[in-house]
């Protein structure tokens, strides 16, 4: 296959599941923001999130106030952030157009769908609740998978695609867990999680903050049918990083990862198979415990920069040269 073909099929699959986590993320951040909580906490969680994304430089060209506001609209629909939702969905759509010859007709006219819907809620984006694009959004990169899965061939372009969604998954899986269990740690240093003078009950906002980020990685009731108990960091946290059933945990990515390179293989892929290798094996060998005696925010941020090696491995060995997402 052609670096130009497979190129625009991997990125195709990324920019929509960036879209996808992007929107994840933002409704998890919007739901807790409405629970009773210190100002000076709700100004860090929404700072947080752009400092995850490594995305503060750029807003704070464009916007003078670190806000729910302000930050809804930057990472939803300013085109000058590509990142954001509306960009992903422009650029998904554009890769799809390119390399329509090697997509099903059914998948193409999903993207395009996508991108022609998305004109008119931008006609009402300030009319809206923030909620219901956001829903929308998940939507419509559900639509794509379905589609996807059950129309195309399994071939190579269906492993680059593949490649792509697993790649992207892993890396917004991690950044919502650090991410949010950072915001927990803020509010721990605040002293929210007492009863306060305000009312703020900590076990009551503990829960909603927890189920909040399980339903934003759609994994609310399968927590509820492994562990069938209160909601717990721990356990939140084992469920996303080493449950291999778990579509979206981190294992899980990993695990599909590796037949899908096989699948592709060549020359040089030899290194991405042997990093891929080492880090499921240290994944298997791990557990929740040992993540949180070396400390959940320290492994994240080694997944990260493991799993964002293995993706520019990827893109020297396959795609066009100097790729940026």
């Amino acid at each position: 296959m052609l670096s130009r073909t497979a190129d625009c099929l991997y990125w195709m699959a990324r920019y929509t599941e960036r879209a996808e986590n992007t929107a994840r993320m933002l409704d998890v951040n919007h739901q807790t923001s409405l629970l009773p909580q210190p100002a000076e906490f709700l100004e860090q969680s929404w700072k947080k999130l752009l400092t995850i994304s490594k995305l503060e430089e750029a807003f704070l060209s464009k916007y003078d106030v670190i806000n729910r506001e302000n930050v809804l609209d930057f990472m939803i629909y300013e085109t000058s952030n590509p990142s954001s939702i509306v960009s992903c969905l422009y650029a998904a759509r554009e890769n799809a157009r390119v390399i329509r010859g090697k997509i099903t007709s059914e998948v193409w006219e999903t993207q395009n769908t996508t991108w022609l819907e998305l004109q008119r809620i931008l006609e009402a984006r300030h009319q809206a609740d923030p909620s219901r694009p956001l829903e929308w959004v998940k939507h419509r990169c559900h639509l794509f998978r379905g589609v996807l899965y059950g129309t195309m061939l399994k071939n190579e372009a269906f492993y680059f695609i593949s490649v792509g969604t697993l790649l992207e998954r892993a890396d917004n899986t991690a950044r919502i867990l650090e991410t949010k269990y950072e915001d927990q740690a803020t509010l721990k240093v605040l002293g929210a999680n007492k009863s306060s003078d305000e009312g703020t009950d900590g076990e009551f906002f503990d829960f909603y903050h927890w189920a909040a980020l399980l339903r934003s990685v759609s994994a609310f009731e399968i927590y509820r049918q492994i562990y069938s108990d209160q909601v717990t960091p721990k356990q939140v946290a084992e469920l996303l990083i080493f449950n291999k059933q778990m579509p979206r945990s981190l294992v899980c990515c990993v695990n599909e990862l590796i037949p899908l390179i096989s699948e592709v293989k060549n020359q040089q892929s030899k290194e991405i198979e042997r990093l891929l290798g080492k880090l499921k094996a240290s994944m298997d060998y791990s557990d929740i415990d040992e993540v949180f005696e070396q400390g959940l925010e320290e492994y994240i941020e080694s997944f990260l920069e493991r799993i964002n090696h293995i993706a520019d491995e990827f893109s020297n060995a396959y795609l066009i040269p100097l790729a940026v997402a």
